[in-house]
């Protein structure tokens, strides 16, 4: 036997039948090759796995279940308590069968479980609605409505990357420089002076230092402007497309028995 997670709850010991149906209503578990205690386990919602039988009851339920001395029956006092135990209906009715009121030798073979519904029914009822006692004398047609919303998911991403192109830029420069030009002034009274102040016949050089000037260039980082990534909302609509089911209700039989208002 395992748990609804498919974890072992322990080997199933024996079977009990209902005293009227002859159906399995519990099962003896151990846990253990030396273990003493059994517990008593319900099997109205048990399923067949296989190589296993599946409860919807975990570990610690099936370990704190009351247990009754396994002799072959269950008293009306121990049932009534494992039912408590599990959480399932059990009426605190007395009869003489020692089975809840109700389930003696009326009950009918088609509801093992005493829930008021076919298990056949309950098997292969699809929606809300089987023929049998699981309804009423009305039909409820239903129909799947298309919910449509929106959410929000990232589509990509935008950044800011900055690089280094060069490029050559040509600039004007003005630049002056000293060239050398012969000026001749004739003798006059005015330099007569300093003409005649040195030896009359001799050699001389006179040197006059020229001047230019240079293209001197240099660079400097300048602000030019700023530039961030903002975002626009941009709104626009889309189509979707889906398949919805809805029920029909057909009408067999003789149409003309039925008023005219139900014939639509």
């Amino acid at each position: 036997m395992v748990d609804p997670a498919g974890d072992k709850l322990g080997t199933i010991d024996a079977i009990y039948l209902d005293d009227e149906t002859g159906q399995p209503e519990w099962a003896t578990v151990t846990r253990g090759v030396f273990s003493a205690k059994a517990a008593f386990v319900p099997l109205a919602q048990a399923q067949d796995l296989g190589d296993s039988v599946q409860v919807p009851y975990d570990k610690q339920q099936v370990t704190d279940a009351p247990s009754p001395q396994a002799d072959g029956s269950l008293s009306q006092d121990e049932e009534a308590e494992l039912y408590r135990h599990y959480g399932l209906d059990y009426s605190e009715h007395r009869s003489d069968s020692g089975l809840p009121a109700g389930t003696g030798r009326d009950v009918d073979p088609r509801d093992r479980d005493r829930d008021g519904v076919y298990d056949e029914v309950q098997d292969r009822a699809v929606g809300r609605d089987t023929s049998g006692p699981t309804t009423d004398d009305a039909m409820t047609r239903s129909e799947e409505e298309l919910q449509v919303g929106t959410q929000t998911r990232e589509r990509g991403r935008a950044r800011l990357r900055k690089y280094v192109t060069t490029e050559t830029q040509q600039v004007t420069v003005p630049v002056q420089r000293e060239e050398v030009r012969v000026e001749r002034e004739p003798i006059t009274d005015a330099n007569l002076d300093a003409a005649t102040s040195g030896p009359a016949i001799s050699e001389e050089e006179h040197e006059v230092t020229l001047r230019e000037e240079e293209v001197m260039v240099e660079k400097r980082a300048v602000p030019k402007e700023r530039v961030r990534l903002d975002t626009d909302t941009v709104t626009e609509e889309r189509q979707v497309a889906e398949e919805v089911r809805k029920e029909q209700i057909q009408v067999d039989g003789d149409q003309d028995q039925l008023p005219r208002q139900d014939q639509r």
